[in-house]
């Protein structure tokens, strides 16, 4: 009967127990699977073993990230990047001091059993760092004429997650659509918060004044220089007298220059006759000048 007994408790435990409660099984849990911190500071990777009969299992933390598999900690010590700046805590646990934006990843917890069945298990961690924007790039036109098109750009490349733009207009903010607000009404502009651009389809004088954006997410905020846009109007009546004047002066020019050319003033008379030119006189010979003999020459050593 005591064998019968002990055969029938056998087989109860290989058909009903379940493979993770046996002796030397292990199972972990995380009391945070999605930690969120901001860069600088220190994160904590939970992993915790809550069923284990081994005294001595073996603990690898691997870090995944653009599809690259890599060891944080592997043979009793910190490996990689993470090298004087981690350690575990709790036997498991992994802390990172002074995180940067390069440590946002996966981090795959894995605890081997040292036994026969050498059972294992494992959880994934995704760690979340955020960068706090810097000033942002802004571009504001100096000068635009009534009723022409405007665009105002923000731009901010530091941040994570990636920032929304909001803009702001004599340190007033402005909406989305102008035309969501009445106090708005005499504006035309639409504001993109996922891009940063600020549209005017056509600006009026209303619109002048000092603009400046700013970027924002969950780890802070920060705000570029303000710029001065000035909205002008066009004279069109001054700029159609100023081309007729233009044009006046040119065709008085044109006509004086007409009128001197039928005078002859731009014309060189020549006198009748031919002039007389003098031929060369080479160095060293004095010249003579009679009525009846015309030029003769003599030497220096010519003796009267």
């Amino acid at each position: 009967l005591c064998c019968y007994t002990r055969v029938v408790l056998s087989l109860i435990s290989l058909f009903f127990i379940p493979s993770g409660c046996l002796t030397g099984a292990v199972n972990l849990k995380s009391s945070n699977r999605n930690p969120v911190v901001q860069e600088f500071e220190s994160a904590e990777l939970s992993c915790i073993i809550t069923d284990s009969q081994t005294n001595d299992p073996r603990i690898e933390w691997k870090k995944i990230q653009d599809e690259q598999t890599s060891y944080v900690f592997f043979d009793n010590k910190i490996q990689g990047d993470l090298s004087g700046r981690a350690e575990l805590l709790g036997r498991t646990s992994l802390k990172i001091w002074n995180v940067t934006r390069t440590d946002s990843a996966l981090y795959r917890c894995e605890v081997v059993a040292r036994n026969d069945r050498k059972e294992i298990d494992e959880i994934v961690i995704e760690l979340t760092v955020q960068v706090k924007p810097v000033p942002p790039a802004c571009r504001v036109p100096r000068a635009v004429p009534v009723g022409k098109a405007a665009t105002l750009s923000c731009q901010e490349g530091e941040g994570y997650p990636r920032p929304h733009y909001s803009w702001y207009r004599n340190d007033v903010p402005l909406p989305t659509d102008s035309r969501a607000n009445p106090r708005f009404r005499n504006s035309s502009f639409l504001l993109n918060p996922e891009t940063g651009t600020l549209v005017f389809n056509a600006v009026h004088k209303e619109d002048s004044g000092q603009y400046y954006c700013i970027a924002s997410n969950d780890a802070g905020s920060a705000r570029c220089e303000e710029q001065d846009m000035e909205v002008y109007d066009l004279n069109i009546s001054g700029i159609i007298g100023g081309v007729l004047v233009v044009l006046t002066v040119l065709g008085l020019i044109t006509a004086g220059i007409c009128c001197a050319y039928r005078r002859g003033y731009f014309v060189n008379n020549k006198k009748n006759g031919e002039s007389y030119k003098n031929p060369g006189k080479p160095d060293g010979v004095n010249y003579i000048r009679t009525d009846e003999e015309g030029d003769f020459r003599h030497k220096s050593s010519f003796v009267i």
